[in-house]
């Protein structure tokens, strides 16, 4: 027997069919052709309207009840080793990451607790005014590098307290830009030194240990050549040394070029999420944390007591700030100094960064995690160090459970709605959710009046992180394998406001292969979409939305990015930083 609204659409489609009738019956038999078929057109249309209007709907009503009502198949499905094979990685990755996850949850609550613990003004001065050398290493720079210095040349510091180190790497124009600024300000009276180096061995890290050969200071300070220090910062920070067991403090990066872009806006708030609850929970806990290699200031002899600068890692500043704790020296966080810096503009430039940082950080958890182990520490501080040093063994994980995702989807479709609910809305609430609040807060506690509108970056900061997945999981990975690469720096344009065109054409990025690599694990996940909204498995699409939105973003900004620039100015995109220092992903 036909359902109500079935006998309903038919019977309006034969009362349809009759007036149809009757109208071409008062027709006169000259009536004309054209009429007839406009009158049969219309009559045609209204009965396909009826039809799709009276006929069965699937409304929410009908979805929750033929989904979360219907148990005709209930206790059929039965386990069998080709699901169990799938499903065990599925939910040991899905596990792991939500362990993780939850550390997030720790961390905001770790800030909120030991609150009184943060660092505000320094408890002491000192009577004299001590020795301070400041450090600027850079490498192609010469876009920048006349702001840094103007900057350093400006930090309000007696003169014959100060001694600046421009410490050279440069393969490029940036040496006669850096060498005659230098000698500029030295004829004004500054006490500023320019040192080159012929050759880049040991990065970074030997730069510093070059230029600390030959530092008079007591106390080093380090900008990278994206910053530009306050004309206030040595004074904010030089009396928390005061206490004598302190051996580095760190200041808040901030953002010259925030509202430059989407992407900009982007990465701020993730670095705001680290600054603020990483740095915060941990330092106010009196955890291990890390000198993140710039903005911050180092006891001279905690430097040389923990081993000096050394270059086996990409992160030699994490690398030295767990062997100088391991040693007894306490690290103090300001979060209320500020010391502004230029985001990467150019997703290629930005996935090298991240990407740096990831093998980094997998390279120091190798060296240092068996010390950390050994030591006297207690067992919340090793733990934290577990967290902190292997947080990016996530973009592997992410990378198997990228595979695993559509056949345990299947799988767990025809399990059944209350077993899929029981065990994997709480896995995603834990490994998922956790990074909304963690950037909520943050940025709640930075922008008390306007942090709201985080909300609308939510689901693109998430997408982000799992668009970096391709190159992270490459840096990880050769981390782990102990693969070694050279220092990749990330490239400086100089730019602030929204319109501005970069300068540093030339230092733009190679591609490679991973960005079509992106695209095509992005359709994958397209694909997946496809299937849940065939089996009206809906509330499974805004979670996989994520990762179509996070691949194909990566990898469409990696390729088309910077294209428009370069017909417009001719930049060469072939060529990045000079060879033999390949850069790029």
């Amino acid at each position: 027997m036909a359902a109500p609204q079935e006998r309903l659409g038919a019977s309006c489609a034969v009362g349809f069919a009759a007036s149809h009738r009757t109208i071409l019956f008062k027709f006169p038999a000259g009536g004309t052709a054209l009429l007839k078929s406009l009158v049969f057109e219309c009559a045609f249309r209204l009965h396909a309207v009826a039809l799709l209007f009276f006929q069965q709907r699937h409304d929410l009503r009908h979805y929750l009840r033929s989904h979360y009502g219907d148990h005709t198949f209930e206790h059929l499905y039965r386990w069998n080793w080709f699901d169990t094979s799938l499903l065990i990685p599925y939910f040991i990755v899905m596990i792991i990451l939500a362990f993780y996850g939850m550390h997030r949850y720790q961390l905001v609550y770790l800030y909120y607790k030991h609150r009184k613990n943060a660092a505000k003004e320094p408890p002491c001065h000192f009577e004299r005014l001590p020795r301070v050398t400041v450090q600027l290493p850079i490498f192609n720079e010469q876009f920048v590098i006349d702001r840094l210095i103007d900057a350093c040349t400006n930090l309000d510091y007696p003169r014959e307290l100060l001694e600046i180190q421009v410490l050279d790497d440069s393969t490029d124009e940036t040496q006669e830009v850096a060498a005659s600024i230098c000698a500029r300000y030295r004829a004004l009276g500054h006490p500023i030194v320019y040192l080159h180096r012929t050759n880049r061995y040991g990065f970074k890290a030997g730069a510093l240990d070059e230029g600390l050969k030959t530092a008079s200071g007591e106390f080093v300070a380090i900008f990278d050549a994206d910053f530009v220090p306050p004309r206030d910062w040595l004074m904010k920070v030089i009396h928390h040394f005061a206490q004598p067991e302190i051996g580095m403090v760190q200041t808040r990066w901030t953002h010259l070029n925030r509202d430059y872009s989407f992407l900009t806006q982007v990465e701020a708030i993730l670095l705001d999420g680290h600054f603020v609850l990483e740095h915060g929970g941990r330092s106010r806990a009196g955890v291990f944390f890390n000198f993140n290699g710039t903005a911050g200031m180092w006891r001279r002899n905690v430097i040389d007591e923990a081993g000096g600068w050394q270059h086996d890692t990409l992160t030699e500043d994490t690398d030295l700030s767990y062997r100088a704790q391991l040693k007894g020296w306490k690290f103090k966080y300001l979060q209320d100094v500020e010391c502004p810096a230029e985001l990467p503009i150019e997703m290629t430039a930005f996935k090298t960064q991240q990407a740096r940082w990831a093998k980094g950080l997998i390279q120091t958890s190798k060296k240092i995690l068996p010390h950390v182990f050994k030591s006297d520490q207690p067992w919340h501080t090793k733990l934290e160090a577990w967290y902190h040093l292997t947080a990016n063994l996530s973009y592997p994980l992410m990378i198997v459970l990228s595979v695993l995702l559509m056949p345990a989807m299947v799988i767990r479709f025809y399990q059944g709605w209350f077993q899929m609910l029981l065990i994997d809305l709480p896995l995603f609430m834990a490994s998922t959710f956790s990074i909304s609040s963690f950037y909520l807060v943050s940025q709640k506690e930075l922008y008390p009046r306007r942090w709201y509108r985080t909300f609308l970056y939510l689901p693109f900061l998430m997408s982000l992180g799992i668009g970096l997945t391709i190159t992270n999981t490459r840096a990880v990975l050769e981390a782990l394998f102990g693969i070694q690469s050279s220092f990749k720096r990330t490239p400086k344009y100089r730019v602030e406001k929204r319109g501005e065109k970069a300068q540093a054409a030339k230092y733009r990025k190679r591609l490679g292969i991973v960005p079509w690599i992106e695209l095509a694990i992005g359709c994958y996940f397209a694909l997946t979409i496809w299937y849940a909204w065939v089996n009206e498995n809906y509330f499974t699409i805004p979670f996989l939305l994520l990762f179509v939105v996070g691949y194909w973003y990566t990898g469409l900004l990696s390729l088309l990015q910077g294209r428009f620039e370069h017909w417009r100015s001719g930049a060469n995109l072939d060529e990045s930083s000079p060879k033999p220092y390949p850069v790029g992903v």
